[in-house]
C-alpha cells in the first residue's frame, strides 16, 4: 500500500507545499499529526489545533472547523470516504497537486508566492478573525503591518472552545451557573485586551452554537434538527434565553471592573440577524446599556435587504458574513462537498448583494466591514465599492503580509 496516491480536494492550504506526519484517527489531541477524521466537529477542537495537517471526506472550504483551521494555517484535505478508511500509519501530503501519499515523502517547504504590495495597500485596515489569544500575538508580531488592523474578531463557541467553556451547561445549570460562564467569559476577553496594540479592539460575536455543533460539546439536552444551518441558533436562540442573558451581564460588569474604561475596547456584535425588528428585539431582551456598541451581522438575504434598516435601527457597524451569504444566496450547502462547483463566492448575485449592503452603509455614515477569503481578495477589491475595511483568517492575513 505504501507510495500509493490518493487525489483529493484541497479545504484550506497552508505555508508548505508538502507535509508529512502519522495518522492519528482518535478525537485525541496528538501534536504534529495528521488527523484522519469523516467530518470536522466542534468535538475535534483540541485534535484539530494539534495537528499538522487535517484529511476528512466531507464538508466545505468555509465551515466553521474548516475555517478555524484556515485561521491557524492547519491545511485541510478531502478525500473519498473509501479512501479515507485506508489511511494508517505515515503519510505525506502534496498540497499543491491536492493529493496524499501512504508512506513518506520529502517535506520540503516553499516560501509563498509574492503578490504585488498595491493589493496590501488598497486593503485599508483589517479586521483579524482569529480563534485564541496566540493569534492576536501571532498578528501582532508580524511587523510594521500589523498596524493595518484595527480589530479582532471572534466568535464566542470559537472562544469557549479554547478556553475550555461549555456554555449551553453553564446555562442550563441556573443563575450561579450563567454568571460563572459570563465571568470566565469575560476573564478570557481581559486576556485578549492585554495583547492588543494602541487604537485595536476586540470583537465578540455573540454565541451562535448550532445544533449539531452543540450536541458535541455539552451535556445539556439538544434538540435534532433537520438543517441545523437554517435552524435554532444566532440572533432566534438568543431572544429565547433568559440565562443568555444574565451571563452576559455577569460579562460586561466583570469587563468594566478589569478594565475600567478600556472595556470600551470590547465590542459585540449580533450573528445571524433577519431584520431591524430582530434587532431591536435582541438588545431589548439582552437588556444591553446604550452605551454598549452592538454590531449586526449580514449574512442572510433578509439582512441583506434591511441593512439600511438595521443600521437606522441602532448597529455600531456591520460585518457582511460572506460564507454564509453564499450558501444562502446560492442554496449550497458550505459544508456539502457534493454541491462545491455551486457554492460560489464570486457569484454575480452575492457581489450584487454586498454591494447593496455596502451603499446602505455609506449611505448611513455605518462603519461596514466584509469577508474575504485571501484566494477572492483582488476580485473583491476589483468588484466592490471600497467597505471600512475587510475581515481575514489569522494565517490568510500573514500570507498576504508576507506576500507584500
Amino acid at each position: 500500500m505504501s507510495g500509493r496516491r490518493i487525489q483529493g480536494s484541497l479545504l484550506s492550504g497552508g505555508g508548505q507545499n508538502v507535509v508529512q506526519g502519522l495518522c492519528n484517527r482518535t478525537d485525541r489531541p496528538v501534536e504534529g499529526s495528521i488527523l484522519v477524521a469523516p467530518r470536522l466537529e466542534a468535538g475535534l477542537y483540541d485534535a484539530i489545533v494539534s495537528a499538522r495537517a487535517v484529511v476528512c471526506s466531507s464538508g466545505g472550504r468555509t465551515g466553521h472547523m474548516q475555517s478555524i483551521c484556515r485561521g491557524r494555517g492547519i491545511p485541510v484535505l478531502r478525500i473519498d470516504d473509501a479512501d479515507l478508511s485506508r489511511l494508517d500509519g505515515e503519510v505525506t501530503l502534496h498540497l499543491q497537486s491536492e493529493s496524499i501519499v501512504i508512506g513518506s515523502g520529502t517535506g520540503t517547504r516553499i516560501p509563498v508566492a509574492r503578490a504585488e504590495r498595491a493589493l496590501l495597500d488598497e486593503l485599508g485596515s483589517v479586521c483579524a478573525v482569529i480563534a485564541d489569544l496566540q493569534d492576536i500575538e501571532t498578528v501582532n508580531d508580524c511587523g510594521p503591518d500589523a498596524e493595518r488592523v484595527e480589530s479582532f474578531f471572534i466568535r464566542e463557541e470559537f472562544l469557549c472552545l479554547a478556553a475550555g467553556l461549555r456554555p449551553l451547561d453553564a446555562l442550563h445549570g441556573g443563575p450561579s451557573q450563567a454568571a460563572a460562564y459570563g465571568q470566565a467569559l469575560a476573564g478570557r476577553l481581559c486576556d485578549f485586551a492585554a495583547a492588543l496594540l494602541p487604537g485595536q479592539r476586540i470583537v465578540l460575536r455573540l454565541l451562535d452554537l448550532r445544533s449539531d455543533h452543540a450536541a458535541h460539546v455539552t451535556t445539556a439536552p439538544v434538540a435534532a434538527e433537520p438543517n441545523p444551518e437554517m435552524g435554532l441558533h444566532g440572533a432566534r436562540w438568543l431572544l429565547g434565553s433568559d440565562a443568555y442573558r444574565d451571563a452576559l451581564h455577569a460579562a460586561l460588569r466583570v469587563l468594566r471592573e478589569r478594565l475600567g474604561d478600556a472595556a470600551d475596547r470590547v465590542h459585540l456584535s449580533v450573528p445571524f440577524l433577519t431584520d431591524e425588528h430582530e434587532y431591536r428585539q435582541l438588545r431589548s431582551h439582552l437588556r444591553i446599556p446604550a452605551e454598549v456598541p452592538v454590531a449586526a451581522f449580514i449574512e442572510t438575504p433578509a439582512a441583506v435587504h434591511a441593512a439600511r434598516a438595521i443600521c437606522a435601527a441602532g448597529a455600531s457597524e456591520l460585518f457582511v458574513g460572506t460564507k454564509d451569504l453564499v450558501q444562502f444566496y446560492l442554496a449550497a450547502d458550505r459544508n456539502n462537498h457534493l454541491v462545491a462547483e455551486s457554492y460560489q463566492t464570486r457569484h454575480p448575485a452575492v457581489l450584487a448583494g454586498v454591494r447593496g449592503v455596502v451603499a446602505a452603509a455609506r449611505a448611513t455614515g455605518t462603519p461596514v466591514r466584509v469577508f474575504s477569503l485571501y484566494a477572492d481578495l483582488a476580485h473583491y477589491l476589483r468588484q466592490l465599492p471600497p467597505p471600512d475595511g475587510y475581515m481575514m483568517c489569522t494565517a490568510e492575513l500573514q500570507q498576504a503580509f508576507a506576500a507584500a
